[in-house]
C-alpha cells in the first residue's frame, strides 16, 4: 500500500480530453496561476493545469495518482509525470500535467456562504477526509515507497543528518525524536532539546499512522459550479500520524474569520497535540 507508481508516467490516450501539451507549449504559456522561485502554475488551453519547474516534486503527482487508484476523494486527474534535463549541470525540469479544474477555491467564496452552504461543504469534506484515513497503512511514517519525509520539520538539506531528521520512521517515538533532532540542527547546543527529547514521547503517543493530506487549507479546496469539491495540492501528503491533519490545519488558521469553527467539524480534533506541535513548529520555524 505504500507503492509508488514508476515514473515518468502517462495516462493512456483514452483517459485523455486532448493531446498532451508540449514542453514548449507549456513553456509558453502566459495563462500564469501562480510564479515563485523554481517552480510555476500555468494553464495550457481549456484542459490542462500544469506545475514544473527545478522545484516542483514528482512526488505531489505520485500522491494524486495513489489517492486516485486507493479511494474515491474528488481530486484532479494526473496525465503526465516526468523529467526533462536542461543540459549542463542544472537541474532536470519536472512536470505535473494535471486536469483543468473550473471552480473557484473555497478561500475566496468563503466569506459569501450562508450557514448552510457552509454545513454543506463541510459535510462532504468529513466524508473525504474520512476516506482517506480509510486507505490501508503500510504502518511506518514517511513518504509514498517508504521514502524520506519532504516536509521542513524534518528537512536537513544534504548534512549528514539528513537520514537521521527526514525518516522515514518505523514508530512514532522515531519521528518524534527525529523532531528533537532538527530541533538541536537549528538551535546548537541549545538544551531545550533535551525537554523535548523528555516531553514529547510522554505527550504524543499511540497515534495510527494514516494518509495525510498535510496542507489542508481553504485554498487547496476548489469549488465547482455545481457544488462538488476537488482538493488540490498533495505536495506535502504522506503517512503521518493521525493528529497531523488537525494540527497543521490549526497551525495554518489566520484567526481571523470562522474557518477555525468549521474545520473541527471535517477533522477529529487533537487539542493536546496541536497544543505541542504548535510550541515546537513556532521554534522550528522561527
Amino acid at each position: 500500500m505504500g507503492s509508488l507508481n514508476l515514473l515518468p508516467f502517462f495516462a493512456t490516450p483514452d483517459l485523455l480530453p486532448a493531446p498532451l501539451p508540449t514542453a514548449e507549449a507549456i513553456t509558453a504559456s502566459q495563462d500564469i496561476l501562480k510564479e515563485h522561485s523554481g517552480r510555476r502554475i500555468v494553464r495550457v488551453g481549456i484542459h490542462f493545469i500544469v506545475k514544473y519547474g527545478a522545484g516542483v516534486s514528482l512526488t505531489e503527482g505520485e500522491n494524486m495518482l495513489f489517492v486516485k487508484q486507493f479511494s474515491t476523494i474528488q481530486i484532479p486527474n494526473v496525465y503526465a509525470l516526468y523529467s526533462r534535463q536542461n543540459g549542463g549541470h542544472n537541474l532536470p525540469t519536472n512536470y505535473i500535467v494535471m486536469e483543468n479544474i473550473v471552480g473557484d477555491s473555497l478561500e475566496s467564496c468563503w466569506v459569501s456562504l450562508n450557514t448552510e452552504a457552509k454545513l454543506a461543504i463541510s459535510d462532504q469534506l468529513r466524508i473525504h477526509f474520512t476516506r482517506l484515513r480509510q486507505i490501508p497503512s503500510p504502518g511506518y511514517f514517511g513518504l509514498l515507497g517508504k521514502r524520506p519525509f519532504e516536509h521542513s520539520v524534518f528537512w536537513a538539506g544534504d548534512d549528514s543528518d539528513r537520514q537521521v531528521i527526514s525518516g522515514p520512521f518505523d514508530s512514532e517515538g522515531q519521528m518524534l525524536e527525529a523532531m528533537v533532532q532538527k530541533y538541536l540542527h537549528n538551535n546548537p547546543g541549545y538544551r531545550k532539546s533535551e525537554y523535548y527529547s523528555r516531553m514529547l514521547p510522554l505527550v504524543l503517543h499511540n497515534h495510527a499512522s494514516v494518509f495525510t493530506h498535510g496542507d489542508f487549507q481553504r485554498k487547496n479546496v476548489l469549488v465547482r459550479n455545481d457544488g462538488t469539491l476537488n482538493i488540490i495540492d498533495w505536495e506535502a501528503a504522506g503517512w503521518y500520524p493521525s493528529f497531523w491533519e488537525y494540527v497543521m490545519t490549526m497551525y495554518s488558521c489566520r484567526w481571523d474569520d470562522d474557518w477555525h469553527s468549521w474545520a473541527v467539524k471535517i477533522l477529529d480534533e487533537y487539542p493536546n497535540e496541536y497544543a505541542w506541535m504548535d510550541m515546537v513548529f513556532r521554534e522550528l520555524w522561527s
